[in-house]
């Protein structure tokens, strides 16, 4: 199949270069790149290829008044742009993809062995958001840059970005509840005035409209994400392994972001607690905290775990092959979304239907 060949490709290529960081640093940005084609570029590819069309032509119909004045202003007023340019739907894809893949090249900089990182984040996070729940993806990287924001105490860089990535998917506004964390020392005292703080911030998006909807659709309705399970023990398995075993280590090798990422670990146990309420949102969550799991998996052959470094190295790899590929083996859900892989790249197929 072709999505788990390109995988296990991509696995084999960081692990050929596993002890050559000069030779990674240099595949990185092209394979990012090449990667950003393949999803940008999909043609009737995603399980939400549908339903944004029916938003492109909505946008079509709507004035910019309304546009302006509702939620998620940047995405629609993308939607709205492309009708103004006389361009089809698939752009969308393409300027979602690019915002994506933006965030997750601005973080993948930041990262001992960008190259692992990219890599790492193919099974889960590539293939569902920017190839399918493209206004979260948009959001999931601009979400990157707030976290790059987040490690250098730039509380006011952190609050924008994040703002900036509610213009696309309003989910990522949960983040806002720990701003009082981006700036200043991280101990006990500061932690608990952010919870105190937190809390008017959480019940107003407790209470709010987009709130509402969620518990509609996702809660009181009948829909359920079946692979849900699956990704969220896996983030569970991560908070636990950095908690357990690697914290006090990272905090000696990356002091600069050990505390955004022991933060990003105890969201991983906590989100768990959300899977019997729903499937629905504890995976959307769980999407906006794989680029901290994968920075944990990335940076594993560098911690000093002595005897179990190469299982350490090779885990991530051997964990993330056998999801993705059980997913898309047994998935009907995956069958219908993503196969066949079709592209648009050099001109769309015959008979393709187009409204500007």
């Amino acid at each position: 199949m072709l999505y788990v060949g390109l995988a296990n490709l991509l696995f084999i290529l960081r692990l050929a270069v596993v002890d050559r960081l000069r030779l990674s640093r240099q595949i990185w940005p092209p394979l990012l790149f090449g990667l950003f084609l393949f999803s940008a570029f999909r043609w009737q590819v995603g399980c939400d290829w549908s339903g944004y069309y029916n938003q492109y032509l909505l946008a079509g119909q709507r004035g910019w008044d309304v546009i302006l004045s509702g939620n998620e202003i940047i995405w629609w007023s993308i939607l709205k742009s492309l009708h103004v340019l006389g361009l089809p739907y698939p752009w969308a894809n393409v300027f979602s993809s690019a915002v994506f893949f933006a965030g997750i090249a601005t973080l993948a900089r930041r990262q001992p062995d960008p190259l692992a990182f990219v890599v790492l984040l193919f099974p889960i996070l590539i293939v569902n958001m920017p190839m399918s729940g493209i206004r979260q993806g948009a959001a999931i990287g601009l979400f990157c840059i707030a976290l790059c924001a987040f490690m250098d105490r730039r509380m006011l860089h952190f609050v924008f970005w994040i703002i900036l990535g509610a213009g696309f998917h309003t989910s990522v506004l949960l983040f806002l509840l720990i701003t009082p964390l981006a700036s200043g020392t991280f101990n006990r005292n500061r932690i608990a005035v952010a919870v105190l703080l937190a809390l008017p911030g959480a019940y107003l998006l407790a209470t709010g409209d987009a709130a509402s909807e969620a518990t509609a659709r996702y809660i009181v309705g009948s829909r359920e994400a079946f692979g849900a399970a699956f990704r969220v023990a896996l983030v569970l398995l991560t908070g636990a392994l950095y908690v357990l075993a690697l914290r006090r280590a990272w905090g000696h090798q990356f002091p600069k972001d050990y505390h955004l990422v022991t933060m990003g670990a105890l969201a991983m146990l906590a989100i768990g607690l959300l899977l019997p309420l729903s499937t629905i949102i504890a995976d959307r969550l769980t999407y906006y905290l794989v680029p901290v799991q994968t920075m944990i998996f990335a940076r594993l052959p560098f911690l000093q775990t002595g005897r179990l470094r190469q299982f350490y190295t090779i885990g991530p790899y051997i964990a993330l092959a056998l999801l993705f590929t059980v997913w898309t083996l047994l998935s009907s859900h995956f069958q219908n979304c993503y196969l066949p892989y079709n592209s648009w790249l050099f001109g769309f197929p015959d008979n393709a239907i187009l409204r500007f």
